[in-house]
């Protein structure tokens, strides 16, 4: 197994064009800025381009990115575990943007969608508004709703993972079109 390592952003600026750069982040959040040259497979559809990330990583060095790091660390680790050698961006590229370095951002872009910690917020905000007003309204076991949201944004900060993302990630509006899905690996794989 290999260690991933992490890149700052000023050390990627300068290695960008020797770098095959994933980002794992949601179509919507990659169409709404990315790294130059980075390629969009979401973090759930690593393992089906495994074969295409090894080829690419067997030709050169592997970048992984998304907003912040935290998922990009769950693909790296995952890479690792399967003998793929792949670095993250230290802080996303959030910390990309923060640093003054370009994103790209396509004008084709068809579809625009929050950010994930976006509708992760908004939908814990509703969940917990409902369950408060539930449980004044008709019966005081709603606010479990309400702590059950508490509880899992406590795990959420303690294991540096998100139940609700992984969740909200399979949704339509977040995920691949098939097409573009296969555009991309078949772009990884001629790289």
């Amino acid at each position: 197994m290999t260690t991933p390592t992490a890149l700052a952003t000023d050390e990627g600026r300068t290695r960008l064009h020797e770098l095959t750069v994933i980002d794992v982040r949601t179509p919507g959040e990659y169409a709404g800025g990315h790294l130059p040259g980075a390629l969009n497979i979401p973090l759930d559809q690593i393992r089906r381009a495994l074969p295409n990330i090894r080829h690419a990583a067997d030709r050169g060095d592997v970048l992984v990115v998304c907003a912040s790091g935290a998922r990009s660390e769950n693909a790296g680790r995952f890479l690792a575990e399967n003998g793929v050698r792949a670095a993250t961006l230290s802080g996303g590229t959030g910390a990309w943007a923060a640093d003054g370095h370009e994103l790209h951002r396509p004008q084709s872009a068809s579809r625009a969608t929050w950010g994930m910690e976006r509708q992760v917020r908004l939908v814990a905000g509703v969940i917990v508004l409902l369950g408060l007003l539930l449980g004044l309204a008709v019966h005081p076991a709603f606010q479990l709703l309400s702590a059950g949201i508490a509880g899992g944004l406590v795990f959420s900060a303690l294991t540096n993972t998100c139940g609700m993302a992984a969740l909200l990630a399979k949704l339509p509006h977040n995920r691949p079109l098939a097409e573009d899905l296969d555009n991309t690996l078949a772009a990884l794989r001629n790289r």
